[in-house]
């Protein structure tokens, strides 16, 4: 469906870079296909040498006669990016946008083109291990839709949603949550360092402890509370541990940080800036 395509990306930083590896890798496109344009020239030279890959600085010669445009520039540049594409990309010619807050809407309108699909990714995308939420506008054929999961496909696991709202709970949920995890194995790392380990060493033991997790529960499915009642013996080290975290409030603080980015995605989608501090910051 896409092999003989022509794709444009127009931005061409790490997510642009991920879906072009992903796209060579499991060949689903031709490198002679593809182009992507951003505004150093060093970037596009890079991607040209690695990848075989047509470059640009020239956003909208990127974009003429490609049937796939892929926005990928960051929110702050997309106002100003919109505007030299409006009405220029061919009318049968699929939108796809990875980029953060910016509403179908905003995108349909600001370009003048209907076929829109906007997404979700994660920072895993990058190697091929993410999981990105997206949703077509309404009237996007189901070949548009194929073309989107295709194009998804290429950064890992790929979930449609039924409505936009679920794009901004994506965002605070997988898009941001990689963040709580290194945070988490941070916090990890140190606690071992405080026991005695060499920063090398509990580095080594929480990155495996926490990827078997993760394996282990693909292995052999089940409820995440079941998986953690299978570690924790009455009396245990894990009931002590588990205990303090409960006590120190945890799951709340996880909870509230969730909403918290689920509120700050709604705000930046709608272009409003943060008008108050957050509790607790002076």
């Amino acid at each position: 469906m896409l092999k003989d395509a022509r794709i444009a990306f127009v931005g061409s930083g790490s997510m642009a870079e991920a879906m072009i590896a992903g796209l060579l890798t499991k060949g689903i496109a031709q490198k002679q296909n593809l182009i992507a344009s951003g505004p150093r020239e060093e970037r596009g030279q890079a991607l040209q040498e690695k990848y075989r890959v047509n470059v640009t600085t020239d956003n909208l010669l990127a974009a003429s006669g490609a049937e796939v445009v892929v926005l990928s520039v960051k929110p702050q540049v997309l106002p100003g990016v919109l505007p030299t594409l409006r009405g220029r990309i061919l009318g049968e010619a699929l939108v796809l946008s990875i980029v953060a807050g910016a509403r179908i809407e905003t995108i349909a309108s600001g370009l003048a083109h209907a076929n829109v699909v906007r997404s979700m990714p994660n920072t895993p995308a990058q190697i091929g291990e993410g999981i990105t939420v997206w949703m077509a506008a309404r009237g996007v054929s189901e070949t548009h839709r194929e073309q989107a999961r295709l194009l998804l496909g290429a950064l890992g696991e790929e979930v449609e949603a039924d409505d936009e709202d679920q794009l901004d709970m994506a965002t605070a949920l997988s898009g941001t949550g990689p963040a709580y995890v290194f945070l988490f194995m941070e916090a990890l790392v140190d606690a071992g360092v405080h026991l005695g380990f060499s920063r090398r060493v509990a580095e080594q033991l929480v990155v495996q402890t926490v990827k078997g997790s993760v394996d282990y529960y693909k292995f052999s499915p089940s409820h995440l509370a079941r998986l953690r009642n299978q570690v924790t013996s009455p009396g245990g080290t894990s009931a002590e541990a588990l205990y303090y975290l409960e006590k120190a409030g945890l799951r709340t603080a996880i909870s509230r940080a969730v909403w918290a980015a689920y509120q700050r995605s709604v705000a930046l989608g709608q272009g409003r800036r943060r008008s108050h501090k957050p509790d607790g910051e002076k």
